[in-house]
């Protein structure tokens, strides 16, 4: 424990499972004062039983008035914010164009961007105002290396996931010199509940459920590792952090190296 985080004020977005519940042990253990907002209600009750000292929101990201709710909560409870986290988001299970039918592809491209890229920009709107007001602040948006690389989900889930990328350049120039905003990009990851899409009968499949999946990460990654939120929630820690404060509108790729030309990525898996 460096406590690189101390006296850091955080808002994490999409906490209750997988990369933002390491991002929010990971802040608490680097120092940080932490406050969610988590759309389950499951997730929500859970993190209050685990974690009394973190103040929870319930409510869908992808609302105005819930980014509003948890960042008043957030500012009434720490007497301000510095740094917002963004962790919402859903899978299209490598459906391409060809896949999807007419009829699902307009709710499909809604769904997926509404969760993927919407939700990112009601958090930013709602934040910006409590993080101007701070010296030093910082957003983070979860891109993938599907931002970076096809095959790594399907039309759609790449496409909001390239949007994503373009939202980490956009707010950077938009909101510099007084906030930073970075990405996190990470490859295939272990014990995570991401779901896919309702409008394409996805929703009750979860991608951590795939057979063999921690043998075929670790395959198709020159490092030969299967990560897990946990190893993703430290590159969360550093971009928070002072140390990074001359990073703005950069990503950092936890991939065990899939962009490296030796990688064999997997079409479907």
């Amino acid at each position: 424990m460096t406590r690189w985080l101390e006296g850091k004020r955080a808002l994490v977005v999409g906490a209750g499972s997988g990369i933002g519940r390491a991002v929010v042990d990971a802040y608490l253990e680097e120092g940080a004062r932490v406050a969610v907002l988590e759309r389950d209600p499951a997730k929500c009750a859970a993190l209050e039983n685990q974690l009394p000292q973190v103040i929870v929101t319930q409510g869908d990201a992808t609302t105005a008035q819930a980014n509003e709710r948890a960042v008043a909560a957030a500012v009434a409870a720490f007497g301000g914010l510095d740094t917002l986290v963004c962790c919402v988001g859903i899978f299209d299970f490598y459906k391409g164009i060809t896949d999807i039918t007419t009829a699902e592809l307009a709710p499909a491209f809604e769904e997926m961007f509404s969760t993927n890229v919407l939700s990112h920009l009601q958090s930013v709107k709602a934040a910006v105002p409590a993080l101007q007001d701070q010296l030093g602040s910082s957003i983070l948006l979860t891109e993938s290396a599907s931002s970076y690389y096809a095959g790594r989900g399907g039309v759609l889930y790449v496409a909001s996931k390239f949007a994503v990328r373009g939202l980490v350049t956009s707010l950077a120039y938009e909101l510099a010199p007084h906030i930073r905003v970075n990405g996190v990009a990470p490859g295939g990851t272990l014990n995570t509940d991401l779901r896919g899409l309702h409008n394409l009968s996805l929703d009750h499949v979860r991608l951590d459920d795939t057979p063999d999946r921690a043998r075929d990460l670790a395959a198709r990654t020159p490092l030969h590792v299967a990560l897990t939120p946990q190893d993703h929630a430290w590159s969360f820690v550093f971009l928070a952090s002072e140390r990074s404060r001359g990073i703005t509108s950069g990503s950092i790729h936890p991939d065990g190296g899939f962009g490296m030309g030796g990688a064999q990525p997997s079409p479907r898996g």
